[in-house]
């Protein structure tokens, strides 16, 4: 669609070269599920001439490992518990939805990332670059900021295809926050045709307006947390918090079957708001996922600045160690009686 409305609008001068044209379509790597690649970006890529690099190759690889660590060790290992608490939300107490819906947060980052990152990686075997999809959200300040960082290739796709041809922000206020709402609701209905994806859109619209009327939806676009720091203020903290909760809150709407059901899971979260120690599904220790989340967090910190090199270390040893522990973590957390289906398969 891209390449057609790149044509009409006189972006893009039409190739002539059909084989070029039926690789740009059918390129494998990110036929299912993206980055979103636009012809300007891919298709001159396939049509220049590529010889093999070893050090982008190289990086191809890195990528791929950290992309099936994300999906094997974080998305799946947690698959079961969120699945368990999203069928049985009726039978459990307040603190294990609030615990099922932050972890389905992680589990969606890690199922989704990990496929770009292999994606990309692959992609670079190839010689060709494909844009950044995952620019570390988990670290965003306010909900703008997300939408800078997550799942960058559709963002941009409805930026430069919907919002600016509304007349994005160039218009009056009021004519700009019905262009944003517009954008999140067709976001919404991307996904699928159900009312829990045109919610989960309305619900990212009434988060985001209020930081766009502030002024504050492109303050973050040019920096990460803790810019030439060790460590995150309090306050980036507390911002950090606030949006992944509020992101947390709308992914209940995407996670449910129903709009049914997602409202009585929210019904389920404030009307019986109790403590009670979940167990795992399958029998094992919570702990060694909350563990493993932790060291998950800490590390995408480390790397948070260059999201297509998380091994990116001077030391051979260091590097050395860091590919050990994710290849043991894989073959640790691998179990053959998880679905291993990506998510966003389905859309």
């Amino acid at each position: 669609m891209s390449y057609s409305l790149d044509i009409y609008y006189k972006r893009l001068t039409p190739t002539k070269d059909f084989i070029a044209f039926a690789t740009f379509v059918s390129f494998f790597p990110q036929l299912v599920a993206g980055p979103i690649e636009r012809a300007s970006n891919l298709l001159s890529q396939i049509t220049t001439k590529r010889i093999f690099n070893y050090n982008q190759s190289s990086e191809g690889l890195k990528l791929i490992l950290w992309g099936l660590f994300k999906k094997v060790v974080i998305a799946d290992s947690i698959a079961p518990i969120v699945d368990d608490i999203f069928a049985n939300y009726t039978q459990y107490p307040a603190s294990t939805l609030v615990l099922g819906v932050s972890l389905f947060s992680f589990q969606v980052y890690g199922d989704f990332s990990g496929y770009s990152d292999i994606a990309i990686g692959t992609a670079k075997l190839f010689g060709i670059e494909l844009m950044s999809n995952f620019k570390f959200p988990i670290f965003s300040r306010n909900v703008a900021e997300y939408w800078q960082r997550w799942h960058v290739s559709l963002s941009t796709w409805f930026r430069h295809y919907v919002y600016i041809p509304l007349g994005g922000s160039r218009v009056s206020k009021l004519k700009s926050v019905r262009n944003i709402i517009i954008i999140f609701l067709v976001s919404g209905f991307w996904h699928g045709a159900n009312w829990t994806f045109i919610v989960w859109g309305g619900v990212h619209a009434a988060f985001y307006i209020p930081v766009f009327l502030m002024g504050r939806n492109r303050i973050y676009m040019n920096n990460v947390v803790a810019e030439n720091r060790w460590f995150p203020t309090i306050t980036e903290i507390s911002q950090i918090l606030l949006t992944f909760a509020l992101v947390t809150f709308s992914r209940v709407f995407f996670r449910s079957e129903s709009i049914t059901d997602a409202f009585g899971f929210l019904q389920q979260i404030f009307t019986n708001f109790t403590y009670d120690t979940y167990q795992h599904p399958l029998g094992y220790r919570m702990i060694d996922y909350f563990i493993l989340l932790a060291l998950f967090v800490v590390y995408e910190f480390i790397i948070r600045r260059d999201e297509r090199s998380p091994f990116k270390f001077k030391s051979k040893v260091v590097r050395f160690v860091m590919y050990t522990l994710v290849i043991l973590g894989m073959l640790l957390f691998f179990d053959d009686n998880i679905d291993r289906s990506f998510i966003y398969f389905q859309f």
